[in-house]
C-alpha cells in the first residue's frame, strides 16, 4: 500500500494547470485594483495565521506569484507539514507591488484550502496512532484540486486511495447492480487491469464472505457496524486487505480502527473542509 501514489512530474504539472485557471479566473485580462499602484513600485508583504493548522500548500503559493513575476522572493519561516499558532508569521514575501497585490488571493486560496484538509487528515492520523489502521482519502475531492488535495492528505499523514478511474478498479454497488453476476467481476477486472490494484465493495457479511471466497484481496466494508467490522476481521483470518468506509467521525475512527480492519477511508478528509484562516499584510512600501 503506497502512502502516495503521486510522482514529481504530476505534481509540477498540476501544480501550474491548478494556478492558471485560477489567476485567469481571478484575474481575467487584467487586475484593475492593481493598475492604481505605480508599476515600479516595491513591495514587502508577509502572511500570518489567525488560527492553528498544519500548512501545506506552499508550492501552489510560491508558484503563484513566480507566475505572475518571477523575480519576486519569498522567505518562510516555516516548513510544509509544519504546525502553526495563532498569529504566528509564515513567511515574507519581497518585490513589485502589483504582482504581489495580484497574487495575494489566489495564493491564499490554495494555502487555506491544503491547509485545511492536511490538518483534518492530521487528525484523523493521530486519532489512530495506536492502531494498526491507516488512514486513506476517496475520491470525493474539490473538482479541479484532486491532485492539489491528494498531495495535502499526505503532508497530513495519510495514504492516498486510488487517483482517479484511470489507475485502480473499486467494484461498488452499482457496478454489482449492473453485472448482475459477482463472480464475472474479479476476472473481467484482471482482464483489463492485470498490473492495477482491484478492490470490491461489500455492504454485509454474506457478501463479504463470497467476496473472499472469489478471490478477492481488497475489500471496501461499507457502512458496517462496529459489531459487524470484528465479525467482518475474524470471518477474513487476514486472507483480504479490509478497509472501512462510510459514516466515520473522529469520535469513532479509534473504534473502527481497533476492530482490526487495515484501511480506514474518509471522504471528509477533502470535502468537508474548512479552510485555515490566514491573512496577507504590506508591511513596507515604495513609490519609485
Amino acid at each position: 500500500m503506497q502512502r502516495s501514489k503521486i510522482n514529481k512530474k504530476i505534481l509540477t504539472e498540476a501544480i501550474q494547470r491548478n494556478i492558471k485557471m485560477a489567476l485567469q479566473e481571478d484575474m481575467g485580462n487584467m487586475d484593475l485594483s492593481a493598475q492604481l499602484i505605480e508599476e515600479k513600485s516595491s513591495a514587502k508583504a508577509y502572511v500570518k495565521s489567525k488560527e492553528s493548522g498544519l500548512i501545506s500548500g506552499i508550492p501552489w503559493f510560491n508558484a503563484t506569484f513566480l507566475m505572475l513575476d518571477p523575480k519576486i522572493k519569498i522567505k518562510w519561516f516555516i516548513k510544509e507539514g509544519e504546525i502553526v499558532k495563532k498569529n504566528q508569521r509564515l513567511c515574507e514575501i519581497y518585490g513589485k507591488a502589483r504582482p504581489i497585490l495580484s497574487g495575494e488571493r489566489v495564493a491564499l486560496n490554495f494555502l487555506q484550502t491544503l491547509s485545511a484538509t492536511s490538518t483534518t487528515t492530521h487528525q484523523y492520523v493521530q486519532a489512530i496512532k495506536n492502531t494498526h489502521a491507516k488512514i486513506f482519502d476517496t475520491r470525493k475531492t474539490i473538482p479541479g484540486l484532486r491532485i492539489a488535495q491528494k498531495y495535502a492528505v499526505t503532508i497530513g499523514g495519510g495514504n492516498n486511495q486510488r487517483v482517479g478511474l484511470f489507475d485502480q478498479i473499486l467494484i461498488k454497488e452499482n457496478h454489482i447492480k449492473s453485472s448482475k453476476i459477482m463472480d464475472d467481476l474479479l476476472s473481467l477486472s484482471l482482464k483489463y487491469a492485470k498490473n492495477k490494484d482491484i478492490q470490491i465493495e461489500v455492504e454485509n457479511l454474506n457478501q463479504l464472505e463470497k467476496a473472499i471466497e472469489i478471490g478477492f484481496k481488497n475489500i471496501l466494508l461499507d457502512n458496517f457496524s462496529i459489531k459487524n467490522l470484528k465479525k467482518a476481521v475474524l470471518l477474513n483470518k487476514k486472507r483480504a486487505v479490509l478497509e472501512a468506509s462510510g459514516n466515520i467521525t473522529l469520535k469513532n475512527v479509534k473504534k473502527i480502527a481497533l476492530t482490526g480492519v487495515n484501511r480506514i477511508s474518509l471522504g471528509s478528509l477533502t470535502k468537508n473542509i474548512k479552510a485555515i484562516d490566514l491573512s496577507m499584510k504590506i508591511e513596507a512600501f515604495e513609490s519609485l
